[in-house]
């Protein structure tokens, strides 16, 4: 493996297809956080102090995943921003901003002075939830689409049947090389409402893209098990 450091905060490792075919490890297994891939990350750390001098962050770091088919795999590690926590309210929130940032392969950015402005002009009657949803909705901060996968179809009407039965979200189904792909798009639901479905899609499956060209691939390379009102479909009552 070759581990490289881009700057204080970050470091990039790559994995040829000679190592991951050794370690035994492919894309799902850092989708899924399997044990392998635990372990694999924990032995890069490990190295990345040891040869480039690395400092782990105290709380916690982001792990994006690059996949170069006819070479490997590519893991940057790189420092969580402190400063997003402090401009959205909300742990959870802050968490599935974090999670589509990551997957998007791009930062998302909250004006702090539009926030601030939202927060102290519009508090009459408002949650702390609809004050962020409106500064972020007015920067275009919120994504209105994902994906998530899953490992099997149980999961997934256990998902379903976890949400409320009356949310107003467009969903597909899709499935490609075993795993199933759940497209979530806000439709009419409030922010609110679709951030919480998607959080809650993440305690059975995994954040697989928040990006235009990946849900593209899915169309054109996986099937299409639902096209309309999946969630809705899968529900088993």
């Amino acid at each position: 493996m070759k581990i490289e450091r881009v700057d204080d905060k970050t470091v990039k490792c790559f994995l040829s297809n000679e190592e991951l075919a050794e370690y035994e490890l492919s894309y799902k297994d850092f989708l899924f956080r399997s044990e392998k891939a635990k372990e694999i990350v924990e032995e890069i750390v490990k190295q990345a102090i040891e040869e480039v001098g690395y400092q782990p962050p105290k709380y916690a770091f982001d792990l994006s995943v690059m996949m170069m088919p006819d070479q490997g795999m590519i893991l940057t590690f790189s420092e969580k921003d402190p400063n997003l926590e402090e401009l959205l309210s909300g742990p959870h929130l802050d968490a599935l901003l974090g999670a589509f940032a990551k997957a998007a392969g791009e930062k998302i950015e909250v004006n702090k002075e539009a926030l601030d402005e939202k927060a102290k002009g519009q508090t009459d009657g408002e949650t702390e939830p609809e004050r962020v949803e409106k500064a972020a909705e007015t920067k275009g901060a919120l994504p209105t689409f994902a994906v998530f996968a899953f490992q099997n179809i149980r999961d997934i009407c256990q998902y379903a049947e976890a949400l409320p039965s009356n949310l107003r979200i467009h969903s597909v189904l899709y499935e490609m090389d075993g795993t199933y792909y759940l497209y979530l798009d806000k439709g009419t639901a409030s922010y609110e409402r679709y951030s919480r479905a998607c959080i809650r899609a993440m305690e059975f499956g995994a954040l697989y893209t928040a990006e235009n060209n990946r849900v593209e691939y899915l169309k054109e390379h996986a099937d299409c098990l639902i096209a309309d009102h999946a969630v809705k479909k899968l529900r088993l009552q």
